[in-house]
């Protein structure tokens, strides 16, 4: 089959889909966090995609995705399954970036078939792992000034929301910017409850060592969001690789593209 050139989108499943790379290479999905897009994958894209069949997916009420019904984190996974099956495509390797490795994860409990290996970037394994939120984004995300500040968010706001908590100087993609600010409040904070609760659950290093996949755990050494001490959580996991990142924060693919895209080829391309 013939490369992509440029990029081919459309929408399945309720879910915006981009692919990026030869379509006869190997399936790499790629899944944004909270409040993001599949933009914020973008400085990583064209190094992935030199070797893999890059997708991004917008999950449902984000980027160019409509809302949903529910963002439950295993629903949101059986959409995911559900545009993948579609696609054909399996066994697929899946990066979930922040809240997006929740998604990954509750993919790969759900269904094995599909997933051959994971990749969680800068993803909180337990709620007691998050740190004191900037004053900003506390301010953004939470009553009585929230819904205010949500309604009146400038560029200038929403890339600070981004680089709130990074801790290297970042150029923001124009695409990300555009399509955060598509992002309902309601909805943002009702994907961090989720969020919130299917780690309360049961934490992420618990529900990877059930499953019997290769695991690549990314995260930055100062990451401001997520205690970064908290990667070692993840060293319990079998079949699992933790790396850090020194000087980055919590975004890698923004802060250190060139070593986040090193990284995930090398992964996916022993672990397939």
């Amino acid at each position: 089959m013939s490369v992509y050139e440029g990029q081919h989108v459309y929408g399945m499943h309720g879910m915006h889909v981009v692919h990026d790379g030869p379509r006869d290479a190997p399936p790499l999905v790629l899944i944004h966090g909270s409040g993001a897009s599949g933009s914020s994958w973008g400085p990583v894209v064209p190094a992935l995609a030199s070797r893999y069949h890059v997708i991004r997916i917008d999950l449902p009420g984000h980027g160019q995705s409509p809302p949903a019904q529910s963002y439950d984190v295993p629903e949101q996974a059986a959409s995911l399954a559900a545009a993948l099956d579609e696609l054909g495509l399996r066994p697929v390797t899946v990066v979930g970036h922040s809240s997006g490795g929740y998604i990954a994860t509750a993919l790969a409990e759900r269904r094995p078939d599909l997933v051959g290996s994971l990749a969680l970037i800068s993803s909180g394994p337990s709620p007691d792992a998050l740190l004191p939120q900037p004053a900003f984004l506390r301010a953004l995300m939470n009553p009585p000034l929230g819904p205010l500040l949500w309604k009146v968010r400038s560029d200038a706001m929403l890339r600070r929301g981004v680089t709130a908590v990074c801790n290297r100087p970042v150029d923001v993609p124009d695409a990300l910017v555009a399509e955060v600010r598509g992002i309902g409040y309601r909805t943002f904070r009702t994907v961090l409850r989720q969020n919130t609760a299917y780690i309360a659950e049961r934490n992420v290093p618990a529900r990877l060592t059930a499953l019997d996949v290769p695991v690549l755990v990314i995260f930055g050494a100062a990451d401001p969001r997520w205690d970064p001490t908290s990667a070692h959580h993840y060293d319990t996991v079998p079949h699992a690789r933790v790396e850090q990142l020194p000087g980055v924060g919590h975004f890698p693919m923004l802060e250190a593209p060139e070593a986040t895209s090193e990284l995930l080829l090398r992964f996916a391309a022993t672990d397939r």
